[in-house]
């Protein structure tokens, strides 16, 4: 059991503080609605009635979509594009989808491959962009939740100020909607640029986000 967790720990890590920090938005945010509720005189509200609620549900819809798309984006520049000395980016001479026997597709599957990279047609097609799609179908989803959870907390606020509620489509160009979506998704594209970058000529020891400590700043692809 503790060999079977050790083996687990990176993904039970980030799941543990994933539950963590959302418990901790989700009272902090409480906490913030019942405020703004007091100075506006009106009604504080539950914790479950504010889990339940747009302003709750468009917080975190709008940045699970912006990281979805960092990974997606990465996911997929990162076929074709390259940066000589990350380790972020492949090898200078294997840029695009590579051939089967890199990719271990078909007769070149070998024996612990999955079966539908070993058995080929569409099946292998689909399998080869399966990370691809998951991810843009999860960004799509919590997009659309986004708009939607967002355009009920925009006209919330409509109306306690007496003003009329807007549309799905209104609100889907409005300068709200694309002012919670960009302001997300700048920091993501900053983050991974800054990634790919520093890790050229800064290390980590036994991080295999990071070239070896001792590899020359030119060198591309390698993991420490």
């Amino acid at each position: 059991m503790r060999r079977r967790l050790r083996h687990s720990s990176l993904g039970l890590f980030f799941g543990a503080i994933f539950v963590l920090s959302l418990a901790g938005q989700a009272l902090a945010g409480w906490r913030q609605f019942n405020a703004a509720q007091v100075a506006s005189s009106l009604a504080q509200i539950s914790l479950p009635d504010y889990l339940a609620s747009a302003s709750f549900a468009a917080d975190v819809a709008e940045n699970w979509q912006s990281e979805f798309l960092q990974f997606l984006l990465y996911i997929v520049a990162t076929v074709w594009l390259l940066q000589i000395g990350s380790p972020e980016s492949k090898e200078l001479d294997k840029s695009g989808l590579e051939t089967q026997k890199d990719q271990k597709i078909g007769e070149h599957a070998e024996s612990g491959s999955p079966r539908w990279a070993r058995i080929g047609g569409w099946r292998t097609g689909l399998y080869s962009w399966s990370l691809t799609l998951l991810m843009g179908l999860i960004f799509l989803a919590s997009w659309f939740a986004q708009s939607l959870a967002g355009r009920a907390a925009f006209n919330e606020t409509q109306l306690k100020d007496l003003q009329d509620p807007i549309s799905w489509g209104a609100y889907v160009a409005s300068p709200d909607f694309w002012s919670r979506t960009l302001q997300n998704w700048q920091s993501e594209f900053l983050a991974v640029g800054s990634m790919a970058v520093f890790s050229i000529y800064l290390r980590q020891r036994g991080s295999p986000e990071s070239k070896p400590v001792g590899a020359a700043h030119s060198s591309t692809g390698i993991e420490g």
